[in-house]
C-alpha cells in the first residue's frame, strides 16, 4: 500500500487538440503492460459552457487548459517511461522536463476527483442493479475495482450466471 500512498498527481504536456488521444492511448499502455499500481488515473480537465450559435444554445465540455494531461501516477523509471513514450506527449510540466508533482493544494484547486473512494459493498454482498439495461436484476458481487468505480457482479440470466462490470452508481447493497 506504500505505492498508493506515493502516488502524486503530474501534468503531462500534450500536443494541442490531443489531450483525448493521449488519454485513451495511456490508459491502453497501463492496461497491456499491466501497470494499474503505478499510473492510477487519467484526466482531462473540462467545464460545460452554454455556447450560442446560429441563435441556439448548446452544452458542450471545453477543455479547462488545452495541451495538458493530469496523470495520478508513482513516479518511477518504468512509470515514467511509459508515459513520456506516448504518442502525443510532448513532456512533463517541470524545470527541464524533470516532473514535479502538483501540490496538495493544488489539486484542490483544480477540483480533481479522486478516484479512490470508499465504498460499502464488499465481495459476497448482494446487490440489486439501479441503472442501466440491466436495471432491477440482483447479483453476487464477484470483483471490486476501486481505482476504476468498478464492480464485478454475477447476474443470473438464462438460467446461468453471467459476470457482468458496473459502475459503483449502477448497483446498490441490499440490506
Amino acid at each position: 500500500m506504500s505505492e498508493t500512498n506515493s502516488a502524486k498527481w503530474y501534468v503531462v504536456h500534450t500536443y494541442s487538440g490531443y489531450e483525448n488521444k493521449v488519454k485513451a492511448n495511456l490508459e491502453k499502455s497501463v492496461e497491456n503492460r499491466n501497470l494499474q499500481n503505478l499510473i492510477h488515473q487519467i484526466v482531462v480537465p473540462t467545464e460545460k459552457v452554454v455556447e450560442i450559435k446560429d441563435g441556439k444554445k448548446k452544452s458542450v465540455d471545453r477543455k479547462v487548459f488545452p495541451g495538458y494531461v493530469l496523470v495520478k501516477m508513482v513516479m518511477n523509471d518504468e512509470s515514467w517511461y511509459v508515459v513520456r513514450n506516448t504518442r502525443g506527449v510532448t513532456g512533463f510540466v517541470g524545470p527541464g522536463s524533470k516532473p514535479v508533482p502538483l501540490t496538495e493544494a493544488e489539486v484542490r484547486s483544480l477540483g480533481i476527483k479522486e478516484a479512490q473512494t470508499s465504498v460499502d459493498i464488499k465481495v459476497g454482498d448482494s446487490v440489486r442493479v439501479i441503472a442501466g439495461p440491466l436495471e432491477n436484476f440482483i447479483g453476487v458481487v464477484e470483483e471490486i475495482y476501486l481505482d476504476r468505480q468498478k464492480a464485478k457482479v454475477l447476474i443470473s440470466m438464462f438460467g446461468r450466471e453471467t459476470p457482468v462490470e458496473f459502475d459503483f452508481v449502477q448497483i446498490q447493497k441490499i440490506q
